[in-house]
């Protein structure tokens, strides 16, 4: 969700309204809405005149600059080739939420409050 939550912080800092960056790609404040909470992907065409409206990086919006993982059955370590290392059982936890959209968007958005809700829940 990284690319959602990418537009919506270029958009907000150039004090844009969805239905205004809608107008300017051709196509719906909905669609803009669905961009950013990672429910619709743009068409090629309109992610290159995104990309050229909020003048971004295309590595930065795709999340590419974030740090790379590698499985490994050891403990989180930074490195300085920018390799952050997880447990397989961290990586299948991470692959298994990405299967449900809604739940993996609302970790990303607000990752303590969720994760005590989820605990409120199990007990």
């Amino acid at each position: 969700m990284v690319v959602g939550s990418r537009i919506k912080d270029e958009r907000l800092k150039r004090d844009m309204s969805q239905q205004q960056l809608g107008e300017l790609l051709g196509v719906t404040k909905v669609s803009v809405c669905g961009y950013e909470n990672g429910t619709r992907t743009p068409t090629m065409e309109t992610f290159l005149k995104l990309i050229d409206i909020l003048n971004m990086e295309p590595n930065y919006i795709l999340g590419r600059d974030v740090d790379v993982v590698c499985e490994e059955e050891t403990q989180y370590s930074k490195k300085k080739s920018r390799v952050l290392k997880m447990s397989k059982a961290d990586l299948a936890i991470i692959k298994e939420i990405k299967k449900y959209p809604k739940l993996y968007n609302k970790l990303c958005s607000d990752l303590s409050r969720t994760v005590e809700l989820m605990e409120r829940r199990i007990n």
